[in-house]
């Protein structure tokens, strides 16, 4: 009880009171990090995208985007350290670049947790019905409308699912997290094992360049490449932040559990890569750049039908956490901005259940948010690309605000003085973190000119603009909002507590 006393008295120097259950240890803490990565969702649902982009030498994007987004986690576990408050970028982008900065950080990745739970559940239609073609609910799958139509069907079944557990309690949500990363990192290591069996040199397949870029040649596929799949599994890894206040002695486990994440998500998720492609009975067969294929077909034919459904459905369980882990880490950003005051109906969102110790309205906010925008796009046969590019735009939106924010208070001297003391013996750069910082700026600002990039191949012909344009919109009105609510209240409400 000492500890966690110590624990609520340290939330209270923020200006909040301990409402939520701290009850997550060290492992829970990485797992939900790690389940928000989710190899098994992310590489099996994007495989097809980079494959068809950069044939299969777009595995060398993998460790690039991994470099690049540890210079990220790196600054998000030292701020991790600093400020263990609910809600990760927000907290943390609203202590070092003001309210406006913590507010449009929240507002756009708000936006973009309920975008990746819609996208996290389209996933399911990429293992399902190679599983049993009875899951095909809805006509032929080589139809691309009917294929979407029928995602759209099985991912609004996973987030009805989703919003229940994640109304429950945060026990659960561990239990079932926790389990969900068990077999993840068991089903990888027997497929790795499995596909191991190489039917061709290392050199022959990662030096084939057969991409599918229009521009820049081979450069312009393998930029495509990295701006899908690798860029799709490798965010989220600052869950493990949004959930400090459930997390005990989050000031030196929350850090430990970001860099954890993103670095054992990394290596499996690469030897996945590579032990699938150089398994695959013929490198240039149009099904793997297919979403009726993919790895999924790499895997089944290289293991037989039956150990291959076996395994598929070690996917779907991953694909089913991967959901619960974005909702929770939706529904904490929520909380978190709700208890500041910074959204409409804003006492309604903070209320935390007393039977459950959760915020039971933003667990159906969220859920119902997702399911809408799969309904809108519910026409629309590239949604699986839109949708998963619009996602990882605005997550590395949000991320360039909190690292540039980060790096314009370094050069004014942060951390400084002793309230931050604790912090920086939790976890510090020291004098790596201007360098750090500034690779991390850098790598932010390619993300998102690379991902928002107005490919045909990602946001279709005539829609190529959609991402500019929704961004454009999400800007619009999270500026609108925030000047709305300072005229109305004379100065928001998500002041700095320090």
């Amino acid at each position: 009880m000492e500890i966690r006393n110590d624990e609520s008295r340290d939330l209270a120097s923020f200006g909040y009171k301990q409402e939520l259950d701290r009850s997550l240890g060290s492992f829970s803490s990485f797992a939900a990090g790690f389940s928000y990565i989710s190899i098994l969702t992310g590489v099996f649902q994007m495989f097809y995208l980079g494959y068809g982009a950069g044939g299969p030498a777009f595995v060398w994007s993998w460790p690039m985007v991994f470099l690049g987004h540890l210079m990220i986690a790196l600054c998000f576990a030292e701020l991790a350290a600093h400020y263990p408050l609910s809600g990760g970028v927000y907290q943390w982008s609203k202590y070092v670049g003001g309210p406006f900065v913590g507010w449009m950080t929240g507002w756009t990745y708000l936006a973009c947790l309920v975008v990746t739970l819609a996208a996290v559940a389209l996933a399911m239609q990429n293992s399902l019905p190679q599983i049993w073609d009875g899951f095909q609910l809805v006509g032929p799958a080589d139809d691309p409308g009917r294929r979407a139509l029928n995602g759209v069907i099985l991912g609004c079944g996973l987030l009805v699912i989703s919003t229940g557990i994640n109304s429950v309690g945060v026990r659960l949500l561990s239990a079932i997290n926790n389990a969900g990363v068990f077999s993840e990192l068991v089903g990888v290591g027997i497929l790795v094992a499995l596909l191991a069996a190489a039917k061709r040199s290392p050199a022959a397949a990662l030096l084939d360049t057969q991409g599918k870029g229009t521009g820049f040649g081979y450069l312009g596929a393998f930029l495509l490449a990295a701006a899908l799949t690798p860029s799709y599994v490798m965010y989220g890894y600052d869950t493990a932040g949004s959930l400090a206040e459930e997390t005990r002695d989050p000031r030196r486990k929350a850090p430990r559990a970001i860099l954890q994440a993103l670095s054992a998500a990394a290596v499996a998720g690469l030897l996945l890569l590579l032990t699938s492609i150089l398994a695959a009975k013929a490198l240039n067969a149009p099904e793997l750049s297919s979403p009726d294929g993919g790895l999924a077909l790499i895997v089944k034919d290289a293991l037989g039908p039956r150990v291959g459904r076996i395994l598929l459905c070690d996917v779907v369980f991953a694909i089913f956490v991967c959901a619960l882990t974005v909702h929770t880490g939706a529904i904490r950003l929520i909380f978190a901005m709700a208890r500041d005051g910074v959204l409409p109906f804003s006492r309604t969102f903070a209320r935390v259940s007393e039977t459950s110790h959760v915020p039971v309205i933003p667990a159906l906010f969220a859920g119902a948010g997702g399911v809408c925008i799969l309904l809108i796009n519910v026409g629309f046969p590239k949604i699986v690309e839109l949708v998963t590019a619009v996602a990882i735009l605005w997550a590395n939106i949000a991320y360039l605000l909190v690292v540039a924010s980060l790096l314009f208070m370094r050069l004014k001297g942060w951390p400084g003085g002793d309230e931050l003391a604790e912090g920086r013996r939790a976890f510090s750069l020291g004098r790596f973190g201007l360098p750090v910082n500034a690779l991390a700026l850098a790598w932010s600002v390619f993300m998102v000119f690379n991902v928002g990039w107005p490919r045909a191949e990602v946001y279709g012909e005539g829609t190529r603009f959609s991402a500019v344009l929704y961004t454009a919109i999400l800007f619009a009105l999270g500026g609108a909002a925030y000047a709305f609510r300072r005229a109305k209240r004379g100065a928001p409400a998500a002041a700095v507590a320090s």
